[in-house]
């Protein structure tokens, strides 16, 4: 638990997630692709792109750091987040805060529209090529001290592989929390 917010570390597929929303690490121009970007488009169906349209020809896509909110198609999530990381250009182009930034916008925009269960994948982690161990530190940061202040009933990271899941996990226990107890 983060305060009265129960969290939730697990490896597997965030498509298959049951949470109201699941967080879809996007490109700002909101066109799909591959990693958890392809894999959500494909499992959530056209109404997804439908409506990332929309929001393209309203605002031009996203910007790294913010986030957007779309049906979840067919997905079971009724919604997706869609934030925006940034690239790693070698940490000196304000790569962790417009990483916290994107897990912060996520969970105001959930707050905004009443969810109450999110889940994370590990944004900016794969193609964009954030380092995995501090990508997870600054995630576990930004996350908890939003929680602090704004709970939520749930929030999940699902963790695609067990060295993401790992790296997650250690993130979680070096702010103080262990598994089984404050972590499921």
């Amino acid at each position: 638990m983060v305060g009265q917010t129960r969290v939730v570390l697990l490896q597997g597929d965030i498509t298959e997630q049951d949470t109201q929303a699941i967080v879809n690490a996007a490109n700002s121009r909101l066109a799909g692709g591959g990693g958890v970007d392809g894999a959500i488009h494909r499992a959530g169906g056209p109404a997804i792109m439908a409506q990332c349209d929309e929001i393209r020809a309203r605002q031009g896509g996203c910007p790294t750091g913010q986030a957007v909110l779309t049906t979840g198609g067919r997905l079971k999530a009724q919604y997706v987040i869609h934030t925006v990381g940034p690239i790693w250009r070698g940490g000196d182009h304000n790569e962790d805060q417009l990483l916290a930034s994107a897990y912060q916008s996520s969970l105001r925009l959930a707050l905004q529209h009443g969810i109450k269960s999110v889940a994370f994948p590990s944004i900016s982690t794969g193609a964009y090529g954030f380092p995995l161990e501090r990508a997870a530190a600054v995630a576990v940061r930004a996350v908890e001290g939003f929680l602090l202040e704004q709970p939520l009933q749930e929030v999940r990271w699902v963790l695609f592989s067990q060295r993401d899941f790992q790296a997650y996990l250690r993130a979680w226990q070096e702010r103080g929390y262990q598994q089984g107890k404050n972590v499921e």
